[in-house]
Parts: C-alpha cells; sequence; structure tokens
C-alpha cells in the first residue's frame, strides 16, 4: 500500500488570560515523500483545558468524567493541518496535534502512532473512506484522540468485507477515545463500528451506525453526556468489557439521545450500567444488561423480546442489583417467559416512574426495597411489587418495609 508523510513545523499560541490551558502549533507544507508525519507542540490536557475563546461547548456534565476538551464540540484549526485521503494510501500521523480530514477514498486508513502523551483531534470534514478490510482510522498510540465532526458535515465511513486483521472496527483505537462535534458520521461495518480498548466518550455530534457486530464496544468504559445516536447493530448496541478484567466495563449515561436497535443486548456492561439523564430507546433481545443497572434520571424506554432489565454477575467486585431512584422507566415485554426487571440480586425501587406491559413484571433472587416511586402494570397503578420467581406472593409498598417489622411479608423484604 502506498503511503504518504506529512510535516509540520511545531509552534506554541500564544493565548489570552481568560483560556486556562490550550493546545498550541502550526503546520508546514505537505512532503513528497513515502511517510507523511505531522508534527505539533502542545500544552498538556488538564481537566480545565479548553482551545480557544472561540469553541463552541453544548455538552454539559454533572461528574468529572468529562474534561472541558471532552465537552468542546469544535477544534482550534489556527495550526491544523489538512489532509486529503486519496485511494490505496495509507496516512501515518505520529505526534501531537490537529487535523482535518477531507476528501473521498477507497482501500485508504488513517494511523496513528503517536507518543504516550500525545493528544490527536480529527476533524471530519466531509470526508468518505469506504475500505474493504480494514479500519478507516486506526489509533495504535497516543495518549488520547478526539474524532470531531465539523459543523454541517456529512462524513461517511464504511468497510464492506471481512477484517483482515484484530482491528475489526472502523475506527479502532487501543487508547482512549472521544466522539464529538456539529456534524454528522456515518458509520457501516461487517464488524464492530467504533471500538476503544480505554475509555470511549460520547459528548456530542450525530453518529449513525450500522453494524454486523457491534454498533460501540470499550474495555474500560464507555461515558456520554450529550450527543444523537442511531445504533442498529446485530450483537450489542452499546458493549463496555474487559475479558481479562471483570473490575471494569461500566457505562454511564449522563445526556445524550440514543435510538438503539440490536439482535442480543442494546446496552451490556461487566460492571454497572448508570444513567443519570438523557433518553434511551432500546428495540433489542434484552435491554440492559450489567452486574448492577441504576437510574437515577433520564428517560428510559425498552422493548425487548428477553429480559427488559438484567441484573446478573457479570463482575465479582460488586453486588448483584437493580436501584432505581428516579427518571421514567417504561418497558413493554414480548409474551413467553420474560422479565421486565429481572435482578439475580436486590431489587432497590425508591423514586422515578415505572411503566410495564409485562406477563412478568419483576423477578429478583435477593432483597427488595420500595420506598417511593410510581409503578404501572399493564395500565394499572400498584403499590406493591410482585415477585416472579416467589409465585408472585410477595409484595411491598412504598412504606418502606423491613425485615423483621410489622407488616412485612418475611421472605426476600427489606
Amino acid at each position: 500500500m502506498k503511503k504518504n508523510t506529512l510535516m509540520a513545523i511545531p509552534a506554541i499560541l500564544a493565548l489570552t488570560a481568560a483560556v486556562l490551558m490550550s493546545g498550541c502549533g502550526s503546520s508546514g507544507s505537505t512532503e513528497t515523500q513515502q511517510t507523511e508525519s505531522v508534527a505539533e507542540v502542545s500544552v498538556s490536557e488538564e481537566a480545565n483545558n479548553t482551545s480557544v475563546v472561540t469553541d463552541v461547548v453544548l455538552a454539559s456534565a454533572e461528574s468529572d468524567a468529562f474534561t472541558t476538551r471532552d465537552l468542546t464540540q469544535t477544534a482550534d484549526l489556527s495550526a491544523a493541518k489538512t489532509i486529503t485521503v486519496s485511494d490505496d494510501e495509507t496516512v501515518s500521523i505520529t505526534e501531537e496535534g490537529v487535523y482535518v480530514l477531507t476528501g473521498s477514498a477507497t482501500n485508504a486508513c488513517v494511523v496513528i502512532e503517536a507518543g504516550d502523551e500525545d493528544k490527536i483531534q480529527l476533524v471530519l470534514d466531509n470526508v468518505s473512506i469506504e475500505n474493504t478490510n480494514q479500519p478507516c482510522i486506526l489509533v495504535e498510540n497516543a495518549d488520547k484522540v478526539f474524532l470531531t465532526s465539523a459543523e454541517g458535515s456529512d462524513n461517511v465511513l464504511s468497510v464492506s468485507g471481512q477484517f483482515s486483521g484484530d482491528a475489526d472496527a472502523v475506527v479502532y483505537s487501543k487508547d482512549d477515545l472521544v466522539l464529538n462535534g456539529l456534524g454528522t458520521v456515518a458509520i457501516n461495518s461487517t464488524g464492530d463500528g467504533v471500538c476503544s480498548n480505554d475509555d470511549l466518550k460520547l459528548t456530542g455530534g450525530t453518529w449513525v451506525v450500522t453494524v454486523s457486530d457491534s454498533a460501540m464496544k470499550a474495555h474500560d468504559s464507555i461515558l456520554a453526556c450529550d450527543g444523537t445516536f442511531e445504533l442498529t447493530a446485530a450483537n450489542d448496541g452499546l458493549h463496555a468489557e474487559n475479558n481479562d478484567d471483570d473490575t471494569t466495563g461500566s457505562i454511564l449515561i449522563e445526556g445524550g439521545n440514543f435510538t438503539i436497535q440490536a439482535g442480543d443486548d442494546g446496552v451490556h456492561a461487566t460492571t454497572s450500567v448508570t444513567m443519570n439523564g438523557g433518553t434511551l430507546a432500546i428495540n433489542a433481545a434484552e435491554g440492559i444488561e450489567a452486574t448492577q443497572v441504576i437510574l437515577n434520571d433520564g428517560e428510559v424506554s425498552i422493548n425487548a423480546s428477553d429480559d427488559g432489565v438484567n441484573a446478573g454477575r457479570k463482575s465479582n467486585s460488586m453486588n448483584v442489583k437493580v436501584e432505581i431512584n428516579g427518571g421514567a422507566l417504561t418497558i413493554s415485554m414480548g409474551a413467553g417467559d420474560t422479565d421486565a426487571v429481572d435482578s439475580n440480586g436486590d431489587l432497590i425501587i425508591s423514586g422515578g416512574t415505572i411503566d410495564i406491559t409485562a406477563q412478568s413484571p419483576f423477578d429478583y433472587d435477593g432483597n427488595c426495597s420500595y420506598t417511593g416511586g410510581t409503578i404501572i402494570v399493564n395500565g394499572t397503578q400498584v403499590d406493591s411489587v410482585t415477585n416472579q420467581m416467589m409465585g408472585g406472593g410477595m409484595m411491598g409498598g412504598p412504606g418502606g418495609m423491613m425485615d423483621g417489622q410489622p407488616g412485612d411479608f418475611g421472605g426476600n423484604w427489606r
């Protein structure tokens, strides 16, 4: 495969006192050598890092899981290098910087192999790459890579054949990856769509993913706070799992709009799935599966043919539970041996609205605590929880029944 090299002259931009920290650099002319690299000098990113005062920050998050740069939907283009993709070419990026990808190509690949502390930002500006057996974007090494869609841009990244190596996603990163921007990115794959071996952060942009495996995967965590995601997957929609470490593999949703059509799980995590906001609409065999499923806020609607919400022991580092403290949860189940909310451990309900259409609304193996919230089962509001596992005979109301206390029905109540 033909390789090109990009050269850039490093520089440091002076910013105003209003900006706490920012990346800096400058670009140079394109060389005509066999391997092309783009270089940039940058101040390292910290939690309060931003680029320039004109950047657009649309996303917001209540936790400290996201840096300011994660949430910034535009890039500082003052020192950016433009890369026009070409057929059968591999572009190699080896040093920190901002790179604008544009053009249309087949069997092209952007390979990032930078330093351990380098941060790379790829700005997708109406770029189209259609490959047969390799990723369109491959991150071999970097500290963090930002994949940012330019405002108003329509981008297409696709792989139509069988992947030739272990990097079996259209966008495959061995390090931290952030998806954001103000444009649209369509991803089509015979394997996975987007994969990060570390953390995957979703903070902006519109991402339309259609794949034969899982739409978005990460080994350590998936963290979302904004953006629009339309995911169609033969396997899972969002999947967080590390086969070598069952203490990792979590999903946190603080915002964003997700529409997921999945052949297996809509959302799957080894440790926990926590929802603090946003909207999540799932049509799948199973809606949400993890060791712990926690709903604090947001709107979740699930149409499932197996379990709607399922907490099972996938990690030995935590207790198994389903916990609903707020938000709105709507579940519609198919006929047969299916459970709307199934916990192999505890079931805790303290708030929110739960609207279930199912033959078996609840099934739990551990203790149940129902102290608040609204529960609607098959169109009727109820003031108790039935346990399918126990034959439907156990009930607890929002008064907060405790083991051994007056009014307790005994068994698995607390």
